[in-house]
């Protein structure tokens, strides 16, 4: 029987928070073996951003992830922030530049950070090894991960596989199912930063707006998003939608102000008093997108001339314009979903070292773990902290 490779540290996944937690290990002087599936690493890093990577947010706090301890995260995106991510990327010469809401993208392709991870890999003697099919992990005194191509022993593991989003890049449940197999418990799991859909009875009307994009304030419970909503064929998305599916559950409303920041009855009543003998439809024109002053106008405005309608009627309307209510049937799933809600649960994970408390040298990383950032750089970030906060726990003596 062939010996297994023998190493320090074994991380599984060379996604972002995987290649952090190697490159900080190995920097410090462990061996640290990265065993992934793909043919490539970070290939979920080269199509974020619309291929230039948003790969990190000024604003990160921990209030912007969700968790079932909102506490957890605190630890590491501490002692790993914004700046230390965004010098990094100075050094290797990336340029950059800031988009709204404090969000950071490379000035070029995504391709350049895959390639300072692969960089600063190989400045801690990191052997990656790409292609590699996990089929079965072990622990006696070593964690032993078996693959098609060999046998790897360590006495450390690293999960970083991440979640069950976009599984045409290859995302399984990996991580989630080592952690059970070691007793870790994992909290369910569903698609996050998702587009929203209806079915064809509540959502037949959408798809004539399909492509209509406008400003909203998105609110799901408490959380409330302000950015651009887009209607799709099949329901809902933008950013605003993407931002408040993370907090939205099967059954669950969706409300809308469609003139966030504006009294949208006194708004219609100083119109109709400015031009009285427009039509409903382009008095709603002035406010909102063509296509969408058409279909309000359709259903909640009579004919005629705007100074024919009660106020009491466009109050009416003003107040369906500040609180939409809509009751969504479902989501895009994991294959449209940017990232996955839930996972290994933190109440069995230290939030310093991102060590499992019951399994001593198994950690997990990034989105594997029950921690799940809102839209614009903050899941980078949390990738980059926990993979920076594991691979510093593991250079540790003892």
């Amino acid at each position: 029987m062939t010996r297994p490779m023998e190493s320090d540290v074994i991380v599984l996944g060379a996604g972002a928070a995987g290649l952090m937690a190697a490159l900080t290990a190995g920097q410090r002087g462990r061996r640290v073996t990265v065993l992934d599936h793909a043919a490539e690493a970070g290939r979920k890093i080269l199509i974020s951003g619309g291929g230039r990577c948003n790969f990190t947010n000024r604003d990160t706090d921990a209030g912007c992830f969700l968790s079932g301890n909102p506490h957890f995260a605190k630890s590491a995106l501490a002692r790993f922030r914004p700046a230390d991510i965004l010098a990094l990327v100075e050094r290797h010469g990336i340029a950059w530049h800031e988009k709204t809401l404090g969000q950071l993208f490379c000035d070029g392709s995504a391709r350049a950070v895959v390639d300072l991870l692969r960089a600063e890999c190989d400045a801690g003697a990191v052997d990656l090894r790409l292609s590699h099919r996990i089929t079965g992990v072990t622990k006696a005194d070593r964690f032993t991960v078996a693959t098609d191509r060999g046998t790897f022993s360590a006495p450390a593991l690293v999960l970083a596989t991440g979640g069950l989003s976009i599984p045409k890049m290859g995302a399984t449940g990996l991580s989630h199912d080592i952690a059970r197999q070691f007793g870790l418990r994992v909290t369910p799991t569903a698609p996050a930063l998702v587009p929203l859909t209806f079915d064809a009875a509540t959502g037949a009307w959408m798809r004539d707006l399909a492509g209509v994009s406008v400003e909203v304030e998105a609110r799901c419970g408490r959380a409330r998003f302000r950015e651009a909503l887009l209607f799709t064929h099949r329901g809902l998305s933008g950013p605003a939608i993407l931002q408040a599916s993370s907090y939205w559950q099967a059954g669950g409303e969706l409300s809308l102000d469609l003139l966030p920041g504006r009294d949208a009855a006194a708004l219609l009543r100083a119109a109709k008093r400015q031009r009285p003998r427009v039509a409903g439809q382009t008095m709603l024109g002035g406010l909102l997108p063509q296509r969408l002053a058409q279909m309000l106008a359709a259903h909640h405005l009579p004919d005629g001339p705007v100074g024919e309608m009660p106020d009491v009627v466009l109050n009416r309307l003003g107040q369906l314009l500040s609180r939409w209510v809509l009751t969504p049937t479902g989501t895009e799933g994991y294959a449209k979903a940017e990232v996955t809600r839930g996972g290994i649960d933190t109440r069995d994970l230290s939030s310093a070292t991102m060590e499992a408390r019951g399994v001593p040298g198994l950690y997990a990383v990034g989105e594997a773990v029950d921690v799940t950032g809102w839209l614009g750089g903050y899941n980078f970030q949390w990738a980059w902290a926990s993979g920076h906060a594991a691979g510093r726990a593991l250079a540790e003596p003892g």
